[in-house]
């Protein structure tokens, strides 16, 4: 049963942040905290992982839309290990509270974002020129 909920729980999270705008962490991380009793940690790490095979699917769609820079991507994504120890060390050494407390200032902050986008006055079309 915890299974076949997993799955619901993904591809809502999945709709969710498409519909809105936001990565699905901004979704999954509380739904695993809370729904599926996942510490802060276990749940950032679990969002973290999820991430792969999307960005692998994504990248390879888009790259055939010629909108990959495959330059940047390499160079980011031999650089990402950096982050990745740098970001475990310092949630390995920082309360439980402090993460939640920080994902949670994330979350308002982004949330903050879509109101304030969702508010602003949409810029007219461009006027064709005639021929």
């Amino acid at each position: 049963m915890d299974e076949v909920f997993v799955v619901i729980l993904g591809l809502l999270g999945g709709l969710l942040g498409g519909l809105l705008g936001v990565g699905g962490g901004v979704v999954f991380v509380p739904a695993l905290s809370i729904f599926l009793g996942e510490s802060q940690v276990e749940a950032e790490a679990t969002s973290l992982l999820a991430i792969v095979p999307v960005a692998l699917v994504a990248t390879w769609r888009q790259r055939r839309y010629g909108n990959v820079r495959l330059r940047e991507g390499l160079i980011i994504g031999a650089l990402s290990p950096l982050g990745v120890l740098v970001g475990v060390v310092v949630a390995n050494n920082i309360s439980e509270r402090a993460l939640e407390l920080a994902f949670a200032a994330l979350a308002l902050l982004i949330a903050a974002r879509l109101v304030k986008r969702g508010l602003r006055r949409p810029e007219p079309d461009p006027v064709p020129e005639r021929p």
